[in-house]
C-alpha cells in the first residue's frame, strides 16, 4: 500500500493538471468569453437540454479517462506529466482521444446551452488545436516513449471518431 504522502503528492498532480489544462478550457476561457460576447436571446429549450446531454456525457467521458490515466497508465492528463504505460482500455480501445473528445463535448454543450456562437468557434479552435498538437507532437512522442506497442495500438485504433464495431 502507498504511503499517505505519495498519494497525497498524486492527488495534487492530478488535480494541478486539471486545473490547467480541462478546468481552463471548459471553465475559465469560456467564462471569459462569454461575458465579452455573450449569446444569442433566442429561447431554445431543445437546443439547450441537447447542450445538457452534450456536456455531462463530455464531463462523464473526461471523468472516465481521468481514472484510466491515473490507475492503468500511472500517470497524469498533462504532457509534463505523462503515464507511464500506454492506456488502451475502456474509451480508448474505440478512439485514441477520447479525453479530448470529451472535453469538446463539454465545449458544445456550452455553446449550446448558452447559445453563443463565440463558443462555438472556441469549441472549434480547442479541436484544431488539439489535433494539430496530436498529430505533430503527442503521437511521435507516444511513439518514442511506447513502441512497437503504440504503433499496434495506432493502426487499430482510430485518432478520433470511434469504430463502435471491433
Amino acid at each position: 500500500m502507498k504511503d499517505k504522502p505519495e498519494r497525497s503528492t498524486m492527488l495534487l498532480r492530478h488535480l494541478l493538471s486539471i486545473l490547467l489544462l480541462p478546468f481552463m478550457a471548459t471553465a475559465v476561457v469560456p467564462y471569459l468569453l462569454y461575458n465579452q460576447c455573450g449569446g444569442l436571446a433566442a429561447n431554445a429549450p431543445l437546443l439547450r437540454g441537447l447542450g445538457a446531454l452534450l456536456f455531462l456525457a463530455g464531463l462523464s467521458l473526461l471523468g472516465w479517462c481521468i481514472y484510466l490515466f491515473a490507475r492503468v497508465g500511472r500517470g497524469t492528463l498533462a504532457p509534463w506529466d505523462p503515464t507511464q504505460a500506454l492506456v488502451a482500455a475502456g474509451p480508448y480501445a474505440y478512439t485514441r482521444n477520447p479525453m479530448i473528445s470529451g472535453v469538446a463535448a463539454m465545449l458544445a454543450g456550452q455553446a449550446l446551452w448558452l447559445r453563443s456562437p463565440a463558443l462555438v468557434l472556441w469549441a472549434l479552435a480547442f479541436a484544431l488545436i488539439n489535433h494539430a498538437y496530436f498529430v505533430w507532437s503527442e503521437e511521435p512522442g507516444l511513439e518514442q516513449r511506447f513502441g512497437q506497442s503504440y504503433r499496434d495500438y495506432k493502426a487499430r485504433v482510430p485518432r478520433w471518431l470511434p469504430k463502435l464495431w471491433r
